[in-house]
Order: structure tokens, then C-alpha cells, then sequence
């Protein structure tokens, strides 16, 4: 009996050392271990459920080592350790945009880029130069002119004759829907006075004489754009590589994209191969109108060859309900018509989600959004034994009747807003105030999640927040409208969209353990959220490395 328990001691006291080891052993590894980040003297926001801020973040390959105050993480500091001092500015979790087009954002950059052209004398020292500087290209292409530079009148071939005189123009409106063309671009199209302007398309003429003016609405867009040379696999690629320069400069490290197909996909992987890709893609196959079996299966051969990854995933479809730049109207959003009836857009939603996709369906009026949501239950009730979690969404959405809220919540939908639209075709954006719709989604049990809209708008986290809870910043005292908060407002733009890409376990939040994808801004916006307006992004961190610095942000 006695050397039974001298023997059951002996265990124990052996078991008791070798944990202990274990956590000290665990310990070591944190302080003694090669820290290769630290980012201190900062207002961390976690973005974590209670909203917890921390003084910095330690960073060990490309994880999130540890986060806690200034003191305690200064101890990890070792002599290879790069240490950013973000002089008491916020740092956040890394920018998730929900709603970008990566590669169309890239491309419009390299070529006459006039989304922030302010007057038309900058348009056309922009599409001169370009024109000047770039003489071996058979056509002159660009994107983001809007009515508004016009004045009272209109673009006209004959104003683009005399800046591209010598080969064919066409320049997209910055939503997508309208193409300006000269003279040369007519000819090429075989468009007179008497063509017909195909369905949901409007050639505009002059009503004097009757000539095309040199402006396309709709799908008469199409009429020039199949006489465009395609891009090659080199034009991509170095798009791709322009808009991960821009998206690094704004603080982005995530997007969800919608892919112009299976060309898109094979862009990604090789920067995958080659180390490129510097931005995590969740990626989504368009749907545009009620595929057959046999197409809906190339879809899934497409995605099955990016499964759930860090770096590039694929898994979701979107659906192009209301019009536009798929398959533009020549009215604005509120005029155009629907691509689907409801009886048809139950069925695909339904086959759509018998196959498992996340289903990402554009949603910009309370009437298309009611027919998601109909859409939605009604998958919802085909198919019982659906293989994986639904997290469905309506994307575009600018209003929801009341009624319809509480059912968007129990069905788990996400709602990704875009604060920033446009009010008719080829006319200005306007910024319309989603910050009481937003609240009331979040009231009903929706999720929330917020994305740019990037190329038809201006690329810049920091501006939407600042639309949809700058409202919330500078209420009136006396006005109650429930707003969103600024805290809500980057939720939504962070962990909120990891889980809308089903990441949440990896990104979105500064955690130990978590991917160490981090943005350092200028300002203390949380202190002080009025500063939000003027702040800037000036550190930006993707898998563990500064990919952005701010010109003057010195570090040590």
C-alpha cells in the first residue's frame, strides 16, 4: 500500500512539473520569442463584441501576438523588432469593403481616371495627357465623368473630337450607365441617325439635325464596347497590382469583389502563386439572368477551385436584380426596370441555395428589397437539409419598410450599405443619410456590414464612415433621430464583414491569435470623433508587414 502511494505521488509530482513547464515554457515563447511588430502609444480598437481598447499590439509573423498597454507590451521589444509609434491616433482592424470591383478599380486607374475631376477644364487636361502620353494605344479609354461637370450642357463628340483627334474615345460615366464617345468611336460602331437603339438603351441625338451626339445610355453602351480590344492577362494583372497600391493607401486589406468571371479568378491566383496579391479576396460570380443547370455547374467548377483560404477564397454569387451597370437602363436607378419577376427570382434564388452559395442579391428599393426577402424565405422553406450556414445578403440596399425588418432579422441577413450614390445616370453622386436605416437593421437583429462601391465612387474607408456616422457626430441636440455610431459604423467595416465573408475567426478583430492586418490613423477619432473628417490613414499593416507609410511616418 505504501508503495502504491509513493508511486501515485511520485506521478503526480511528475504531472505538476511537466505543466508547469508548459506555461512557463508558453510564457517564453511571448517574451523571449522574436516579435517583429509593435505598434504602441495608440488608441486600439478592437472592434472585438464589448468594444475594448488597448495602448498596442505586438505582432509575430503575420498573427497578432499580443495586445494590452503600452508597459506590457514594451517588454516584448527585441533589437529586430520595427516599432510604430501611432502618436496617439486610433488603430483599427484593417478595412473590409464589401462592395468593390478590385480589377475595374485598377483598370479605370491606369487609364483617364476623372472621378475626382472637378471642373471640365480638368477633364480635359486629363484626357489630353493621357492621350499624349500613351500614342501607341488604338483607343482612348476612361471612366468617372459625371453631368455635373457640364454645366447645362452636355459631352459631345465634337468636344471629344478636339482633344482625341486621331483614334476612337470612350469614356464611362463614373456609374457605369453612360458613354461618352467621338467621332472616330461613331464610325467605328456604324452608329448614324438611323440606328435604333437596342433595348434599354438610348442613342442620344441632336434634336436639330438628328446625329448622335456622341453619348450612350444603357445597353447601347454595348455597341461600342465590343469594338474595345480585350484586356489581356498582362492588363489585369497590372490593375490588379494599381488597385492593391491604392486600396494599401486607404487602409483596405480585405475586399469582397464581385469577379467579371472566371478571368478575374485566374488574375488572383497567379499574384497568389507569385506573392502578389497583397489583399485578401472573397470573391463572388455575377448572375445575371436564370441560368440552366449546366451553366449554374461551371459556376461551382469555377468555385471549387478556390476554397476557403487566408488569401482567396470563393463561395458566394451575386445576383443583379435592380439595373445597372451589368446591364444598364438609360433612366436612373428609381427607373429602371427589374431584371427579374418575383416568380423567376424565387426560382434561381432557390436553386442558388440548394447549391450551398452565399447569395449576394442587389436590393436598392423597398420594392426589390421586398422581393429578396420573399425570395429568400422561400429558399429558405425548398430546402430544408441545405448543405452549410445561410448568410445571405441585400446588397445596394438604401431603404427597407418597416414590416419587412423584422423578417430581414430572422432570417440573418446581412444588409451591406453603400453610403455613397448616385442620383440619375451620369449625373453627380449624392451622399444619402443611411445612418437611421442602418440603426433600425441592427435594431431587428440584421447585420450590418459596409462597403465603398469602388469605381463608381471614390475608394476611401475613412469617407464612408464619415457619411453614414458623421451624421451621429454632428447632430443637432435637439434632433433624436437614432443614427449610428461611430463605433457601430467600423464594426460594420471590420469584424462585421469578416463575418460576412465567414472569417470571423481569423480577421476583423485586433486579438491574439487573429491575422495581423492593422491600419494606424492620424487622429484620436474615438476621443474625438469630429476628427474624423480631416484624418487620414498613415500606417497601413497587411499579414504582419507595413505595406503603407505615410511619407514622413518614421519608425525605429
Amino acid at each position: 500500500m505504501a508503495a502504491r502511494l509513493t508511486a501515485f505521488v511520485v506521478v503526480a509530482i511528475v504531472a505538476v512539473t511537466l505543466i508547469a513547464g508548459l506555461i512557463v515554457g508558453a510564457q517564453r515563447d511571448d517574451s523571449d520569442g522574436p516579435v517583429d511588430v509593435i505598434v504602441h502609444n495608440a488608441k486600439v480598437y478592437t472592434a472585438d463584441t464589448a468594444g475594448r481598447t488597448a495602448e498596442a499590439v505586438a505582432i509575430r509573423g503575420n498573427q497578432i501576438l499580443r495586445v494590452g498597454t503600452d508597459r506590457e507590451i514594451s517588454r516584448l521589444k527585441r533589437p529586430q523588432t520595427t516599432m510604430i509609434d501611432a502618436r496617439g491616433a486610433t488603430v483599427l482592424p484593417g478595412f473590409n469593403d464589401t462592395a468593390m470591383d478590385l480589377v475595374a478599380g485598377g483598370a479605370a486607374i491606369e487609364r483617364i481616371d476623372l472621378l475626382d475631376a472637378a471642373t471640365l477644364d480638368d477633364v480635359e487636361h486629363r484626357v489630353r495627357d493621357w492621350a499624349e502620353a500613351n500614342p501607341d494605344q488604338p483607343w482612348v479609354q476612361g471612366r468617372g465623368w459625371h453631368g455635373e461637370l457640364f454645366g447645362e450642357g452636355r459631352p459631345t463628340r465634337q468636344l471629344l473630337d478636339r482633344l482625341v483627334p486621331d483614334r476612337p474615345a470612350r469614356l464611362l460615366s463614373a456609374d457605369g450607365r453612360m458613354a461618352w464617345v467621338n467621332t472616330r468611336a461613331l464610325r467605328l460602331a456604324k452608329i448614324t441617325r438611323k440606328t435604333a437603339a437596342p433595348a434599354q438603351g438610348t442613342i442620344v441625338h441632336d434634336p436639330r439635325t438628328g446625329e448622335p451626339i456622341g453619348l450612350l445610355e444603357g445597353s447601347a453602351v454595348a455597341l461600342v464596347d465590343r469594338l474595345l480590344p480585350p484586356p489581356t492577362a498582362g492588363d489585369r494583372e497590372r490593375a490588379l497590382r494599381t488597385a492593391v497600391d491604392t486600396a494599401h493607401r486607404h487602409g483596405v486589406t480585405s475586399v469582397q469583389d464581385v469577379a467579371d468571371g472566371p478571368e478575374d479568378f485566374a488574375v488572383y491566383a497567379s499574384a497568389r502563386r507569385t506573392g502578389d496579391l497583397q489583399v485578401r479576396v472573397y470573391a463572388a460570380l455575377p448572375v445575371t439572368s436564370d441560368l440552366a443547370d449546366a451553366e449554374l455547374d461551371r459556376l461551382e467548377v469555377t468555385t471549387r477551385k478556390f476554397p476557403d483560404d487566408p488569401l482567396l477564397k470563393a463561395g458566394a454569387v451575386s445576383v443583379a436584380l435592380d439595373s445597372g451597370p451589368a446591364l444598364p437602363g438609360a433612366g436612373g436607378p428609381a427607373a429602371d426596370p427589374l431584371r427579374f419577376d418575383a416568380d423567376t427570382l424565387n426560382r434561381l434564388i432557390r436553386r442558388l441555395d440548394a447549391r450551398g452559395w452565399q447569395i449576394l442579391t442587389d436590393a436598392a428599393t423597398e420594392l426589390s428589397a421586398r422581393m429578396v426577402l420573399d425570395a429568400y424565405e422561400h429558399a429558405v422553406r425548398s430546402n430544408p437539409d441545405r448543405p452549410g450556414e445561410r448568410r445571405h445578403r441585400l446588397d445596394h440596399l438604401n431603404a427597407m419598410a418597416d414590416d419587412d425588418l423584422a423578417r430581414a432579422g430572422s432570417l440573418r441577413l446581412l444588409a451591406s450599405l453603400r453610403p455613397f450614390e448616385w442620383r440619375t445616370a451620369g449625373e453627380g453622386f449624392a451622399t444619402p443619410d443611411l445612418s437611421p436605416l442602418a440603426r433600425r437593421l441592427l435594431r431587428a437583429k440584421a447585420r450590418v456590414v459596409l462597403g465603398s462601391g469602388w469605381p463608381s465612387v471614390p475608394l476611401d474607408p475613412l469617407q464612408v464612415l464619415n457619411a453614414i456616422a458623421g451624421p451621429a457626430v454632428t447632430a443637432d441636440p435637439d434632433d433624436d433621430t437614432p443614427r449610428l455610431s461611430l463605433k457601430a459604423a467600423i464594426d460594420a467595416y471590420t469584424a462585421g464583414s469578416a463575418w460576412a465573408s465567414f472569417d470571423e475567426q481569423r480577421k476583423g478583430t485586433i486579438a491574439p491569435g487573429m491575422l495581423a492586418d492593422l491600419v494606424v490613423l492620424s487622429d484620436d477619432i474615438l476621443t474625438t470623433p469630429a476628427r474624423l473628417q480631416g484624418a487620414h490613414v498613415e500606417v497601413t499593416i497587411f499579414d504582419g508587414k507595413v505595406v503603407f507609410r505615410r511619407s514622413g511616418r518614421a519608425t525605429n
